[in-house]
């Protein structure tokens, strides 16, 4: 298990641009692509007004994860996507690789096998992407030049500087 890395402008960019294909091709509605906490790397489409993209990542995230285990101790050890078919709207939840996911977010213009055709594709881009982002050098920010004994003054009340 790795660390989800640093995302550049330049990977950032990459993921968006995998899911404007994504979604051109599949004709989905929205698409996100959410690390196994429930955070949000990238997302594009039409997201209706009603629906907070940040609380549906987080619960799209803790049911992917559920239902992976549930996979799991009925000794299922492949378990890569997860699909929920509703009236008006589907959602389909593809692992990319141990640390993030796509969900697809699909009504009744397009069909389940070609948002399943077109997400395969997509999620072997991004874990690409993603890959890459990992191997550039990540830069720690030393922060240790800019504090110094004088900053504490900040904290200090004005009527008790010195």
């Amino acid at each position: 298990m790795h660390a989800m890395p640093i995302l550049t402008i330049q990977a950032a960019g990459n993921l968006l641009k995998a899911l404007e294909d994504f979604l051109e091709k599949s004709e989905a509605s929205f698409a996100l692509i959410i690390e196994r906490g429930g955070s949000i790397l990238s997302q594009h489409g039409d997201i209706p007004d009603s629906t907070d993209p940040t609380i549906l990542s987080a619960l799209a995230a803790g049911s992917f994860a559920a239902t992976r285990e549930v996979a799991r101790r009925v000794g299922e050890t492949e378990f890569s996507a997860l699909h929920q078919q509703g009236r008006q709207s589907h959602i389909l939840m593809s692992a990319i690789n141990d640390e993030a996911m796509l969900m697809s977010v699909f009504g009744p213009k397009t069909t389940l096998g070609l948002v399943r055709f077109y997400s395969a594709g997509a999620v072997k881009q991004i874990a690409a992407i993603l890959e890459q982002a990992r191997s550039e050098p990540q830069i720690p920010i030393d922060l240790g030049s800019e504090v110094t004994d004088d900053s504490c003054d900040i904290f200090v009340e004005p009527s008790r500087r010195v």
